[in-house]
Order: C-alpha cells, then structure tokens, then sequence
C-alpha cells in the first residue's frame, strides 16, 4: 500500500471515531444538570459543581498531555483517554451519591479532554500542509453533525421521572467512546517520512518543552487570540448569554435549544461552502472576518434585550445571534486548528496542540464565571463587553498575521489564470 493510501486509510479512521464519540457525547451534554440536580435530587448547587470539575479536571492533565504525545505517540493517549471517559461515562449513569458524581465526572472531564488533542495530533500526522485545512474543517463538521444527531436523540429517550433513562443514555455515550478507544488501536499511523512534515521524526521534543513553546511568540499570540475567540463565543452560549436571553429578552427556555439547534445547523449547511470560499485567503484575515461577523452577532443579541421590537422580534434577533456565532465558527474550524498545527516543530506537534487545548479549557472556565452574572444582570454593559471583545480578535488576527510566514497564513496559493509563473520573493518573507 502506498503511503498515499495508508494516509487516507488512517484519516477516515481517525474521522469516523471523531463522529461516533461526538455522536455519544450528545446524548448527555445537554442533560448532565438536570440529571444531577432534578433525577439524583443532588440540588444545583452539587450539579454546578460538577460542571466545573469537567474544567479543573482537564486543566489538571492536559499540561502533561502533549508531552506524552511527543514521546510515546497519539495513539496511546487517544485509548488511554477514550477509556477513561467511557467508564466516567458509565459510573455517571449509576452515581447516586455526590462522592460519585464527582469522581465520575472527573474520569469523564480527563478522559475527554486528552482525547482532543491526540486526535488534532493524528489529523496532522495523517496531512499535509495542503490537505489539513479540509481534514480539520471535516473533523469539526463531523464533531458537530454527531452532537447535534445525538443530542436530537437523546431528547426522544430521556424521561426525568425515569432515570434509568439516564443510564441508557450515559451508557451510549460510554459504548462509543469504547469504540473510539478500538478504532484508534487500530488505526496504523504511517511511519515514513516520505511525505514532509506528515510525521514528527525523533524524540526531541523533551529537549523543547514550555520554554521553547513560550518563545515562540507567533504561537504565544494565537493562544492569546484563542483565549479570547473560546471566551467570548463558547465561554458563553451556556451560561452569559443563556441567562441574558432569558433575562433581558424575555426568552423562554424552550427557545434556547432551537437557538441551539439554529447555531449546529448553520455549521453543518455552511461548513464545506465556507471552506471554498476561505481556504485560499490569509488565515490571519479569515479569523478577523470572524470577529466583525460576532460584533454583529452581539448587536443582535442587544437589539434583542435591549431594543423595543415585539417578543417574536426579540426572539428571531437572539437566534440569529446564535446562527451568527455558527458561520463563525465555521470560519474558524478550517482556519486555527491548521495554524497550530503548521505552527508546531516536528517534534512538539503534540505540546502545541495540548497546549492550545489547555487556553481553550482555562476560557471555558473563565467565561461562565464573568459572563453568566453580567448576563443575567448588568445587561448594557455585558453586550458592550462583548462587542468590545469581538472587535479585539479582528485586532489580534491582523497582529497575528505580521508574525506568520506567507506559507503559514495563506498554504494554498490564490487562483490565479496566469498558466506559469516565477514565485516572486517576497512571498517568502513574513505576510504583512
């Protein structure tokens, strides 16, 4: 078999273990509150925290996750993580008691969060500089296809007075992350280096580490950049900006999940139509497009809240918002992941994306803390923050794209009519 071949053979693997977790994933997300606080009878308070033992459980082993990567390989912490979370998964489904919960979502919180970046590590193993922008775009397509059937499911299945619904669900959930830990024992990642920059070569990424990662300032910049995309998009959709629509627009809950559901189904219609349209553009000028189309996306929600339209004026302007925030982040998914990616040394692929991971975690965490009390409350100041906030990732995209190289910002060319040319040089140098 060509390597070629194998490439393509372990990708769609990689990708078809990508959907079935997100798939199990989507039965329970949507119900983990109300199963810990209404099924367990465990209260809010017990189920808040658990929501933020998913946080401080990631945070806790993803510092140690890319290292491992870069040593022994993805695969091993894909399965290692994988089986983590089924069995969190499954002990979520009988816990009874607060001890357990808690312990549950811990396993669940880990297992989850190390899988992310060892499957990102085998999406750029199995690509090249040129294929990675659609496997990422793919693998976020899938990732949210799977979420939406399975929380769609899900809701036909569940039934509160019953909670050995709950297990079936819980139980799914663990079943398929059993068999993404299988598809990811069986996957046969190339070892050739045929194809440059497909695979890291060596065991040097224990000489790099966070002091090599912290110099390079490009890569410091983007996780800055996605500190502030994941804080002011998903750091929001369940906490500041749910309780502001309820709050401030007169929402009712019900609403919420067909905003949800608005949000899922602009990613899954525009995705592949976004990439056409984004794949050869400067990645640095594609994510400062995202921040101009949120900024919109906060004025909506305001006109929402805070304007002076009819109730159903009010409802169709918040979900807009949310299927706003959807073709952004359609925007984004073949754009950053790549550029963390394309950003890495050979040897540290899997410690830029853990990293990355870590920024996006530590924004999840902050988000609902900042944005769930000013939404439900301080409703003027809490959209002008986030306009604000919106406005500054146009800015720190253009600050971003001075520190890339023209491959790194733009790696597919612009088409052009002209059969045959020389490739000037200054393409070579820094995109301005």
């Amino acid at each position: 078999m060509s390597v070629t071949r194998a490439l393509g053979a372990a990708m769609r693997r990689i990708q078809m273990g990508n959907a079935l977790s997100a798939f199990g994933i989507g039965f329970t997300v949507p119900y983990l509150y109300v199963y810990v606080a209404q099924v367990r009878d465990l209260g809010a308070s017990t189920a808040g925290v658990v929501l933020a033992v998913f946080a401080v459980a990631a945070l806790v082993v993803l510092p140690f996750t890319g290292r491992v990567i870069d040593r022994r390989g993805p695969l091993p912490v894909l399965v290692g993580g994988a089986v983590s979370a089924a069995v969190g998964a499954l002990c979520m489904g009988f816990a009874s008691s607060v001890a357990m919960v808690l312990l549950s979502a811990a396993l669940l919180g880990a297992g989850t969060a190390v899988v992310q970046p060892a499957l990102a590590t085998m999406i750029v193993w199995c690509s090249t500089p040129a294929t990675r922008t659609r496997a990422f775009a793919m693998q976020f397509f899938l990732a949210n296809l799977g979420l939406g059937i399975g929380g769609l499911i899900g809701g036909q299945l569940v039934d509160e007075s019953r909670p050995d619904s709950f297990l079936l669900l819980f139980g799914i959930e663990a079943v398929m992350f059993l068999v993404l830990a299988g598809i990811g024992a069986s996957v046969r990642l190339p070892h050739s280096a045929v194809i440059p920059g497909a695979v890291p070569q060596g065991d040097s990424g224990s000489e790099g580490g966070l002091r090599a990662l912290l110099g390079h300032r490009a890569m410091v910049r983007l996780c800055g950049l996605g500190f502030v995309l994941f804080f002011a998009c998903y750091g929001q959709f369940e906490s500041g900006l749910a309780a502001y629509g309820t709050e401030a627009a007169g929402i009712e809950p019900s609403t919420l999940g067909i905003a949800l559901a608005a949000n899922t189904a602009v990613i899954v219609i525009a995705q592949f139509v976004v990439l056409r349209l984004v794949e050869r553009r400067r990645r640095s000028r594609v994510i400062a497009l995202v921040g101009l189309i949120w900024t919109v996306a906060w004025i909506v929600a305001g006109y929402a809240g805070l304007g002076h339209g009819s109730q159903t004026m009010a409802t169709a302007a918040f979900i807009s918002t949310y299927a706003l925030f959807g073709l952004g982040e359609a925007m984004l998914s073949p754009t950053v992941a790549p550029l963390v990616a394309d950003l890495a040394p050979e040897s540290m692929v899997g410690q830029y994306n853990s990293a990355f991971a870590l920024v996006k975690q530590l924004a999840l965490a902050v988000g609902p803390a900042v944005g769930g009390p000013m939404g439900a409350s301080l409703h003027a100041p809490y959209i002008l923050t986030f306009v604000v906030f919106s406005l500054g990732i146009s800015v720190l995209a253009l600050r971003l794209g001075r520190q890339l190289t023209a491959v790194q910002d733009r790696p597919l060319p612009a088409r052009s009519r002209v059969v045959a040319s020389s490739v000037p040089v200054k393409d070579l140098a820094p995109a301005e």
